[in-house]
């Protein structure tokens, strides 16, 4: 009995890692099934919950303290809560933190990352897992086998514990047990069990519907369910299955697997065995590895010692020839100092009267006297002091041996893929191997900002674990080069091409089709996120046919932005579809609103018109002073630069391609309005705007066209690229 015992403690101590809590690291706590089937404790569930909604009160509140020109603010700094201010879940950053309950819904596991909707029931829509509680319960009495479990009712002090009631809840010594549960009575008919400190819930009852117990098992979600469930709640078109055949099922596979396990005991010892060896022989290998590594850096040393006493040799012999050239200058100038003597010999050979004996001393006197003369008057130090000659330039080396890795030719070279990278309100940088095979373990991204005025570039870091990255923080309208490598445990490949894109020329305007201020649902389409429009040229436009004899009187349809822009500076981008006859793009102020929408069944083209004397296109002649706003004409894949004083002459100038994604930049401090590719952020026409009211995006449709406005680069956009 006593061996028994001690081998089903071994067993329960040996599943310890089973029972830690993700979260916290210690013992499952009153443990939840999340929906990724992850076990979290009760508590650490709230404590997610709050710590996460008040990272998203924080970003919310620095968004709020920012001056912005909009009407209605969103878009917090995060990747994650930008996700959760996308999937439509009630976030509310009101809260005080001394609440019971966290009011966020969303938040990320900690087993697997996955964010997890508990939706409107929050907690208490979650099953507590009280199998696994059991579990931790018979762990904690394994270790503690030494300390009992009192009696709850003994008067001081209590007796040990020899039973405990499941219908109380509650542990009794054998004479309390008798006297709570009389014979006769229905406290006789509870359930007992052993001394424990876990109790649980005869029934499971429906998190959802809590008067009723679980009699079924969703097969889609996974999880049990009650018969309300079934009839109208969220598992209404699941496939269910009873709980005795789910039961049996789940309780026959995972006995199954468990023999398949125990019955290849002796394969799991000889894998065992096998990774020992590997073991040695890894220690052995590395250490191998290092000797190599250490003769190859002292190869390296040894030439860098080589260089460095040449260096200090050439050094050493110019100090020596300086030093001797300047001695010499010293000592000639030393000497003029004894020109004293040479002053008062002169002096008293001046004395002399006979010219004779004058003469023959007098001229090798001079001699001597106008050298010293000389040399005074034009002093040059005969050596240099600076060594500006000898400083090592090392910038290279440096750079090199920054670089310095171990390299494999098997490693394949990483290249961006321009096609799928993005810079818009972040950057998105994509990268693939030629190969198509994912080599390499992580990879890691560089990039730095080009900029003229300094010399040295530094570049930042960044390790990837996938092939994509998010880039944040980056400076408007600035060129950024970015490089990639791949690492496979310490062998890296060499970087790839440099690839350089630019950011937008300012801060990315985020809005959506307004649905509501003039908008024509007989012509235009929005989708269900208001991101697209389309106009629909159907029966209205072939019924007014029959009025048209002469001439062709055409509609545009318009739709604005739902945000405005009251000051600062902002860019936004769109797509226009290739197939689009006529689309009109740029901006319209608040105070002239009503007169883009009263005008536009009186909107007559000239081109068709009788007797007008006009030809194609010449109506952008009154582009500045007859529209009431500030648009641009784009169609059948051109855009149309329009007729102004500064514009070409020539009509076939002012047609350019049409971009497969166009920019709009609005100074509204400046009064600029600027449009732009902005695949490469060059400017294709800018232009003066009024800027007096509050400005919206603006936009106008005939035919066949839509326009796609360009989706915000986040961390749900990175990861389905990432899938593509």
């Amino acid at each position: 009995m006593e061996s028994d015992r001690l081998e089903s403690s071994v067993a329960i101590k040996g599943i310890e890692r089973e029972l830690i809590c993700p979260a916290c690291k210690e013992l499952f706590t009153h443990p939840l099934i999340l929906p990724c089937q992850h076990n979290v404790c009760h508590k650490c569930v709230k404590e997610i919950l709050f710590t996460f909604e008040d990272s998203f009160a924080d970003a919310g509140s620095e968004s709020s303290n920012q001056s912005s020109p909009r009407i209605k603010i969103s878009s917090p700094s995060t990747d994650r809560i930008d996700r959760i201010s996308r999937s439509g879940s009630a976030i509310y950053t009101g809260r005080k933190r001394n609440s019971l309950t966290p009011r966020s819904s969303l938040f990320p596991c900690p087993g697997c990352q996955r964010d997890i909707d508990l939706g409107e029931r929050g907690i208490n829509g979650l099953f507590r897992n009280f199998t696994l509680e059991t579990i931790v319960e018979r762990y904690r009495q394994a270790a503690r086998a030494a300390i009992a479990i009192m009696c709850n009712f003994c008067k001081p002090p209590p007796q040990e514990s020899t039973k405990s009631c499941m219908d109380c809840s509650a542990s009794y010594c054998n004479e309390c047990f008798k006297i709570h549960h009389p014979w006769g009575t229905l406290k006789a008919q509870h359930e007992y069990v052993g001394p424990t400190t876990n109790f649980r819930p005869k029934i499971l009852m429906c998190p959802e519907h809590e008067m009723e117990r679980v009699n079924m098992y969703c097969e889609i979600c996974r999880r049990p369910v009650c018969h309300l469930c079934k009839l109208g709640g969220c598992h209404a078109n699941h496939r269910v299955t009873t709980m005795s055949t789910a039961y049996k099922t789940l309780k026959e596979k995972l006995s199954k697997d468990i023999d398949y396990l125990i019955s290849k005991e002796s394969q799991v010892k000889a894998h065992i065995t096998q990774l020992d060896l590997l073991l040695k022989e890894t220690e052995c290998n590395s250490e191998r590895a290092k000797e190599e590594a250490s003769q190859s850096f002292e190869k390296l040393s040894h030439v860098l010692e080589e260089r460095k006493s040449a260096a200090l040799r050439a050094i050493e012999a110019s100090k020596n020839l300086r030093l001797e050239k300047l001695q010499t200058q010293a000592e000639e100038y030393q000497g003029l100092l004894e020109n004293n003597g040479l002053v008062g010999y002169a002096q008293e050979v001046l004395k002399e009267t006979d010219p004779s004996c004058f003469v023959q001393t007098a001229k090798q006197l001079h001699v001597r006297i106008q050298k010293a003369t000389e040399s005074l008057k034009s002093f040059r130090p005969a050596a240099e002091t600076t060594f500006e000659d000898f400083v090592v330039d090392i910038a290279k080396q440096e750079e090199i041996l920054g670089d310095l890795s171990f390299h494999s030719n098997g490693l394949e070279i990483p290249e961006i893929n321009e096609k799928q990278s993005k810079m818009y309100n972040k950057a998105l940088i994509s990268w693939e191997c030629p190969g198509k095979t994912d080599s390499a373990d992580i990879y890691v991204l560089e990039y730095h900002k080009l900029n003229r005025e300094e010399e040295t570039t530094t570049w930042q870091e960044v390790e990837v674990c996938s092939k994509s990255k998010i880039i944040s923080d980056l400076d408007d309208d600035s060129s950024y080069a970015f490089r990639v490598r791949g690492y496979k445990g310490s062998i890296c490949s060499p970087w790839s091409r440099e690839v350089v894109l630019r950011t937008p020329p300012a801060p990315v305007f985020s809005f959506l089709f307004d649905d509501k201020c003039g908008y024509n649902s007989e012509h235009l389409l929005l989708n269900p996120g208001r991101t697209s429009v389309e106009s629909r040229a159907g029966f209205p436009l072939l019924l007014g046919s029959d009025r048209m004899q002469v001439g062709c009187y055409t509609t545009l349809d318009y739709i604005i932005g739902d945000t405005g822009i009251a000051k600062g500076k902002h860019f936004w981008a769109f797509r226009v579809e290739a197939y689009s006859y006529l689309v009109k793009v740029g901006v319209v102020s608040s105070n002239k609103i009503q007169k883009l929408f009263h005008n536009t069944h009186d909107v007559t083209s000239p081109r068709y018109e009788q007797d007008s004397g006009h030809d194609s296109g010449s109506e952008d002649a009154f582009f500045d002073s007859s529209q009431p706003f500030t648009l641009v004409t784009l169609g059948m894949k051109k855009f149309f630069i329009p007729m102004t004083p500064a514009a070409p002459k020539d009509p076939a100038s002012r047609i350019l391609p049409l971009p497969s994604c166009l920019g709009i930049c609005l100074d509204c401090d400046k009064g600029k309005l600027g449009f732009y590719d902005a695949g490469c952020m060059k400017c294709l026409y800018e232009c003066n705007v009024d800027c007096s009211g509050v400005m919206y995006p603006a936009f106008a449709l005939m035919g066949g066209a839509a326009v796609h406005l360009e989706e915000a680069v986040t961390a749900r956009y990175g990861e389905y690229h990432d899938d593509i």
